[in-house]
């Protein structure tokens, strides 16, 4: 049979539509390649949706168009479905731009349709392949099941195996063995020495001759961690008066076996270099290689002028996305190891002679950070509050007081209960700006609304996101509209190859990080313009 014959008429109407909702604007902008596999994703989820509904009306046995009638139907759906696609893509790269203005972006002035229409038409057949493959595997199966069974526990028993043969051949074998690879790939570059990173002489750096970690084993984020930032010279020049270098401690992935020892490990090393010496004490969850973002932890040490320490330990190899897919629990376990040891000697000092202990996490550190206490815990002795910025939508603090919020405030900007705990803050309002009080103990999040990791959820699926409706966040495109599947795959395109600019989406800029940091910890003596100042410096 001609393989034009085979397809679904309903299958290609919704792919179409599917194909052309795709070419909408989500949160952040999007490159033409990455547009055309979630175009060809679309497309292929449409035809499949419309397959089901087609198949389900045979099965019911209700009437159907004649043969010729039907080539000729199919001959329609594929004009509409090509007209459908042009005007759609014609407005595409307006759509874009809508996107890009209010991030300050340079606009676009075409996109490429040719090359999108290219790549969404490979990936649908790839996955049509993939799904005829899947239809002769499921009636062999049944057929031979068939001679020992009824026939319909044949077709049961035959979609069961297929899917079983296929989650195995896929989970089992093509997805391990790349995992192992990156894994492999990731540990090898972790090891690899910088030649432009040379062992620190002073003894109170992680790594020197002194140091309880070597400096093999700090790994390659942890050399560059104790080795970058402001040191006592830039930060006394800038500041204009002696003010010490601020404290750095990192425990790589091979410095121990177990988290358990990694974070007893840290907390002998940080006392070692004087860490709870320090007025203010940062206890950072890093992301899932082991990165904590400079722009947060650089602006920290100016404001509080040197006076600082901060800690932290990595617990894998793996960017975030495939550190969150395979290594979840084991981020939750090490970022708890490491806050009960540092919380349990911390709690342990006179409390009129301790530092003030705070916790931060950007991305997956925000989530594992979250993860790493429990408030029935801490609630006789609390550490002072925590920074999480770009939380992700699995973080189960952020989801609580998201879900549970002020009613008239927004879901991409809540209040919650007057934020005498929790507050929230983006690039245009910051966490000061409330009428009420806010307590010692201070939980402060640092999101933006086009922030795909942040406001991703399956339930879109389905339905409409809270984050949505009227009003929108001030960063998100008036012209982005729900439609059901297609923006859960423009957000999880977003998510994995979304561009946005630092201020946008997942990029937090160093700006809004002085003023979280100002608001969450009031370091004294920060006069406006020396503010202004401090911003110069990290605008570039």
């Amino acid at each position: 049979m001609h393989p034009f014959r085979q397809l679904s008429i309903l299958g290609l109407l919704l792919g179409a539509l599917f194909f052309a909702f795709s070419l909408t604007p989500s949160l952040v902008p999007r490159p033409f390649h990455v547009q055309g596999i979630l175009s060809g994703l679309s497309f292929a989820a449409g035809y499949w949706l419309g397959f089901v509904g087609a198949w389900l009306w045979c099965y019911l046995g209700l009437p159907l168009p004649r043969a010729r009638l039907e080539f000729v139907l199919k001959l329609t759906a594929s004009a509409i479905c090509l007209f459908v696609a042009t005007v759609f893509l014609r407005q595409a790269s307006e759509w874009q731009n809508s996107v890009r203005v209010l991030m300050e972006m340079d606009e676009v002035g075409g996109i490429r349709t040719f090359s999108i229409g290219l790549i969404a038409l490979l990936v649908f057949v790839v996955f049509l392949l993939l799904a005829r493959l899947f239809r002769k595997t499921f009636v062999v199966l049944s057929e031979r099941l068939s001679r020992h069974v009824p026939h319909r526990v044949s077709l049961v028993l035959g979609v069961a195996a297929s899917v079983v043969l296929f989650w195995s051949v896929i989970d089992g074998v093509i997805f391990t063995l790349a995992l192992r690879a990156a894994d492999n790939s990731y540990q090898q570059l972790d090891i690899l020495m910088q030649d432009e990173v040379e062992p620190p002489d002073d003894p109170t750096v992680t790594g020197g001759a002194e140091s309880l970690i070597s400096w093999e084993a700090l790994g390659s984020r942890g050399r560059r961690f104790v080795t970058s930032g402001p040191d006592a010279p830039e930060l006394s020049d800038f500041l204009g008066q002696t003010v010490p270098t601020p404290l750095r401690v990192y425990v790589g992935l091979n410095a121990a076996e177990t988290p358990e020892e990694r974070a007893q490990l840290a907390l002998r090393e940080f006392k070692r270099v004087g860490g709870f010496e320090r007025s203010v004490v940062i206890l950072a969850t890093p992301t899932g290689r082991g990165w904590i973002d400079p722009a947060a932890l650089d602006t920290a040490e100016y404001l509080h002028r040197g006076d600082i320490a901060t800690v932290t330990m990595q617990y894998s190899y793996l960017p975030s996305p495939l550190s969150l897919m395979v290594e979840a629990d084991y981020g939750a376990e090490s970022a708890r190891a490491l806050f009960k040891a540092i919380y349990g000697h911390w709690s342990s000092l006179p409390a009129d002679d301790r530092p003030r202990l705070y916790l931060h996490g950007l991305s997956l550190g925000a989530l594992n950070s979250d993860r790493s206490f429990d408030v029935y815990d801490i609630i006789d002795d609390p550490f002072d509050g925590v920074l999480w910025s770009g939380p992700p939508f699995r973080s189960e603090t952020w989801s609580m007081v998201t879900r549970d919020r002020d009613p008239g405030s927004p879901a991409w900007l809540p209040q919650f209960r007057g934020g005498a705990v929790v507050r929230f803050m983006n690039q245009h309002q910051r966490l000061d700006n409330m009428d009420g009080a806010w307590g010692d103990f201070r939980i402060a999040f640092l999101q933006y609304a086009s922030d795909p990791v942040t406001f991703f959820e399956p339930a879109m699926l389905y339905r409409e996101p809270a984050w949505m409706q009227s009003p929108r966040g001030p960063d998100v495109s008036p012209e982005l509209r729900w439609y059901p599947v297609v923006t859960m795959l423009q957000l999880v395109a977003d998510i994995a190859a979304g561009q946005a600019p630092t201020g946008y989406g997942h990029e937090i800029a160093a700006r809004d990080y002085i003023d979280a940091w100002l608001a969450l910890t009031e370091p004294a003596d920060w006069s406006e313009t020396d503010l202004q100042r401090l911003r110069s410096r990290f605008s570039h």
